[in-house]
């Protein structure tokens, strides 16, 4: 076996994997305030992808006005979201509230390709295409800025859960009724979640939107980033950060190592078995809080 290819893959299987972790991020934010597992994240980081091509394409903004404008918007987008389609799902079965998720991920996927074409959108963030060498290990710069500026949100976002806001949000997700009867004001705090879950999502689609282009294949990120939140365990935000590294070197591994004798396809079974296998043997993820309710 080649070990200085199994070190190149691994070394940017872990970058991947952190880019992946960001979009996982906003589904764990999600869930954590509000108990729904939020299946339009990967339209989100697609939607932020479009929206920053848009403002520089088509606005006429330069990049680095353009990035900060486009994750204000999404903040508000993300907001809205959740203010006049899944507020209004209060009191229905949990699984409706999932399907209006899945539905709005199906919808944005159409509707967005449909509106601005379905050719790649070139975004060019000013990272230099050419590769770092470390000794002879060929490293993308693209997924290690990527992987870097991922995991410096993950961070801050474990950090803001600390904060007085993320232990009112805390508090929410654990009894939305005594949160009402103290004061909190649940619809805002969940509202908030959302929004920050979009700009994650928005600075994913960015990273990725500059590492192979914009389009409706963006949204596909959503299966990566559900294997990882499941993993990790979906109340987990560290366990973000290991399950990132964990799908980002079994897909990186398996990529380049069976794809050879197989003859490919490997990369987009690796999250879905990680899936499987989490859900049959800890469905409650490696990190993420056992549920057990007294009948």
């Amino acid at each position: 076996m080649d070990w200085l290819l199994v070190a190149e893959l691994a070394i940017n299987g872990i970058f991947i994997g952190l880019m992946y972790a960001l979009v996982a991020a906003g589904i764990v934010l999600i869930y954590k305030t509000s108990g729904i597992a939020n299946l339009a994240q990967g339209a989100l980081a697609m939607t932020g992808g479009y929206a920053a091509w848009a403002f520089t394409a088509l606005v006429g903004l330069p990049i680095w006005l353009a990035i900060p404008i486009a994750l204000i918007a999404m903040f508000v987008f993300g907001s809205l979201l959740e203010r006049f389609a899944l507020r209004r799902m209060v009191g229905q079965p949990i699984i409706m509230v999932i399907m209006l998720t899945l539905g709005l991920e199906i919808m944005l996927r159409g509707v967005l390709p449909g509106f601005f074409g379905a050719a790649v959108k070139k975004l060019d963030i000013g990272i230099p295409p050419s590769p770092l060498f470390l000794g002879d290990i060929f490293i993308n710069k693209a997924t290690l800025i990527g992987g870097c500026i991922s995991l410096g949100l993950i961070l801050l976002a474990i950090l803001f859960f600390n904060s007085r806001l993320g232990v009112i949000m805390r508090a929410v997700s654990d009894d939305q009724t005594a949160s009402w009867s103290v004061g909190i004001k649940v619809e805002r705090a969940i509202a908030i979640a959302w929004g920050l879950a979009a700009v994650m999502a928005t600075t994913a689609g960015v990273l990725w939107g500059a590492t192979q282009g914009i389009d409706w294949s963006l949204s596909l990120l959503l299966i990566k980033a559900l294997a990882i939140a499941i993993l990790g365990g979906l109340d987990s935000l560290p366990g973000v950060l290991v399950a990132g590294v964990v799908v980002g070197l079994a897909e990186s591994l398996a990529t380049g190592i069976l794809d050879p004798i197989v003859g490919g396809g490997t990369r987009d079974v690796v999250a879905s078995v990680i899936i499987v296998i989490t859900l049959l043997i800890r469905p409650h993820g490696l990190f993420g809080r056992e549920h057990i309710e007294r009948v």
